[in-house]
């Protein structure tokens, strides 16, 4: 998700990458082995608590007081008993919406957050470019009532943080991009530069961030002209891209490795087109994957499902509308016990799926516990029509649903300790 807010931002790419051309899906190949790899896991499961707190306010804004600094972000605790919630609110769960604009969210959105039935919110430059900004709109959002039995679940409240090109807070860290920031070769300044922008970021009420990138890149990567990589080999990706994670933990928000089961090897955006990844299930899972891993391990609760196809997985369907990849692949192969999110279902490269109400039961049915749409407040009421009528008649079972709900609650609340 790279929505690109300014023409200075535009200008920008087209200075620093040649563009790619083509009427049909990209495509990369490379050989591999079928080598078997260790499982994957969440960030360290915690004790759930013995009580109920309230959630915690989000600290000031920049230029206004603050009252405490924020700690490192919680790990999610073990789910407790899932709330009686109707079936509106539990596939509400699954919901991170958008909207248009700075200055007072669109009545839909408030709407829905009053009756209990969003899970999050996702930020670009035109919501919020400065932390002063988000700090405002962050507080108005936590401020709107919620039901009873979800009174002290905050909203998550994400963005995309990455730096260099993907910056959404402009007067927030990081500043260089992650390629920059590997070149450097300094370890512990990315780390350091990770727990500044969590930091940054907590005290303006942002307690997801949608980062870092963990894809490694192959020749004509889309990611790598982008210079959104830690670096151009696995195996600086796998020493950089987890020490920008654990800084982001220790800042106090939660991090997010992106793009399952790996897109370094896209050469054009999904954001713009749609793109197949011919890399072998064995380099997959050596390579790929395997970065992927140590981001979860430096504490990443979040994985990103990336938008392309990759045929030696699933030959018919990109990675957030496929179970062999959303569920099989991420959670029981590979043993995945956190939270799954989408990249935009409003990109480009899933139009021809459906719109948002089709492409959000099948993103769910597929094992995404949350879904992004990313360019519209009309595409979650969409979504959110769909989503109950399909867990109405059946097509999401409820206890496939109320696993979900459970993994996105328990995170929520961690967003509040």
């Amino acid at each position: 998700m790279r929505r690109l807010p300014s023409p200075l931002v535009v200008l920008l790419v087209l200075l620093g990458a040649t563009g790619c051309g083509g009427d049909g899906p990209a495509t990369s190949a490379a050989p591999g082995s079928e080598a078997a790899t260790a499982p994957i896991r969440s960030a360290p499961i915690t004790a759930a608590p013995t009580s109920s707190a309230t959630p915690t306010t989000p600290a000031p804004a920049a230029g206004e007081t603050a009252t405490s600094s924020p700690s490192a972000a919680a790990a999610p605790a073990a789910p407790p008993a899932l709330p009686r919630l109707t079936t509106a609110q539990l596939v509400g769960q699954r919901l991170v919406a958008s909207f248009r604009g700075t200055a007072t969210p669109p009545a839909a959105l408030v709407s829905r957050i009053r009756r209990g039935e969003l899970a999050g919110v996702v930020l670009f430059a035109e919501n919020a470019s400065t932390l002063a900004q988000a700090g405002r709109l962050t507080r108005r959002l936590q401020a709107i009532p919620r039901p009873a039995a979800l009174r002290d679940t905050p909203l998550l409240i994400m963005v995309d943080q990455e730096g260099g090109l993907v910056q959404r807070i402009t007067d927030a860290p990081p500043r260089r991009g992650a390629l920059a920031a590997a070149r450097a070769g300094d370890a512990g300044a990315i780390e350091a530069e990770g727990r500044r922008t969590g930091r940054a970021l907590r005290q303006a009420g942002i307690t997801v961030d949608l980062a870092p990138v963990a894809d490694v890149p192959r020749p004509g990567s889309a990611m790598l002209r982008e210079q959104r990589t830690y670096g151009t080999t696995a195996a600086q990706v796998r020493r950089y891209a987890p020490r920008f994670a654990r800084g982001l933990v220790r800042g106090g928000v939660q991090a997010t490795v992106k793009h399952f089961p790996g897109f370094g090897a896209a050469t054009v955006n999904t954001d713009d087109a749609p793109a197949t990844i011919r890399l072998s299930r064995g380099q997959l899972r050596d390579v790929d994957e395997r970065a992927a891993r140590e981001v979860i391990a430096a504490g990443a609760g979040l994985v990103m499902l990336s938008n392309a196809i990759y045929p030696a997985l699933d030959p018919r369907r990109p990675a957030t509308l496929s179970r062999a990849i959303a569920t099989t692949e991420l959670r029981k192969r590979a043993g995945f016990t956190g939270v799954s999110i989408t990249d935009d279902l409003e990109a480009n490269a899933l139009r021809r799926y459906g719109d948002a109400g089709a492409l959000a039961v099948a993103s769910a049915r597929a094992g995404a516990d949350l879904l992004i749409l990313g360019r519209s407040a009309a595409a979650t009421e969409q979504a959110a029509r769909s989503l109950e009528a399909a867990a109405r008649d059946g097509r999401l079972g409820r206890a496939e649903l109320g696993r979900s709900a459970a993994r996105v609650l328990a995170l929520r609340r961690a967003t509040a300790r």
